[in-house]
């Protein structure tokens, strides 16, 4: 893997979606909120509006995280930027907007964050949410902080992106492993492996680790989880909730 940018140490700890217990999910104020519990990093989900532009959201529908309904595709940026990504957490973000990448990336920056960008691609848009959004990163980010971690369940996008941003380290994302994920991890050049807590154990991990490749575990929300997955051999864990997990941070 010489030939990738080095990510820099891996925090203990990654906000998940900011810190997604907290406040509003893949939001600036969850963002903001991740750093003041102490956070090091966090993981947003990034897809694109109708007109091609990057935002940060998890599901392809508006329902759950906006006022708004439908496919998330459907809107552009003006349109999405009249819903309320806020109230539905809590009154207090109220007025809460759905953010553009820029603004993310500006703000990590602005705060010091070391970032995992997930690509999270509508469907049939996997290379283009991905080629879109990671020229606009790489064309904010400075060439003197670690490059982000780019991640996806998508292998279109992963494929993009590792086209896109050459040397920019990829997390291969894992939910259910599929049977050539050893194959994919060397033939993406990832530089971890991201997989779902829930899914594995102590075996597992030292089958993913012995890809000489860190491993990266979500979602972690307890103490006892917590220990016990980093007991495992895993090197971070996504959390809801960073100020929760504060005694295993290391």
């Amino acid at each position: 893997m010489s030939d990738i940018l080095p990510l820099g140490p891996l925090p203990r700890l990654i906000g998940h979606r900011g810190a997604a217990r907290h406040a509003p999910e893949n939001t600036l104020s969850g963002i903001r909120m991740a750093a003041t519990q102490g956070a090091k990093w966090v993981e947003v989900d990034v897809k694109l509006t109708a007109d091609l532009v990057p935002v940060l959201m998890h599901d392809d529908d508006l329902d759950r995280t906006t006022d708004g309904k439908g496919p998330a595709k459907n809107l552009t940026l003006d349109a999405l930027r009249q819903l309320d990504a806020g109230s539905w957490f809590s009154p207090a973000f109220r007025g809460e907007k759905v953010p553009t990448l820029v603004e993310v990336i500006q703000l990590v920056l602005a705060l010091n964050l070391g970032l995992n960008l997930e690509i999270k691609p509508c469907p049939g848009r996997e290379e283009e949410t991905a080629g879109v959004a990671l020229t606009l990163a790489y064309s904010l980010w400075p060439d003197d902080r670690p490059p982000p971690l780019v991640s996806s369940f998508a292998d279109a996008s992963l494929d993009m992106a590792r086209q896109v941003v050459p040397r920019w380290p990829l997390g291969y994302l894992i939910d259910r492993r599929p049977a050539n994920w050893r194959q994919r991890v060397e033939q993406l050049n990832v530089s971890t492996i991201n997989v779902n807590a829930r899914r594995e154990d102590a075996a597992s991990i030292r089958e993913y680790k012995s890809t000489g490749r860190p491993v990266l575990a979500y979602t972690v929300n307890t103490v006892p989880m917590a220990r016990e997955v980093l007991g495992w051999g895993v090197s971070s864990v996504f959390t809801d909730t960073p100020s929760g997990l504060m005694e295993i941070a290391g």
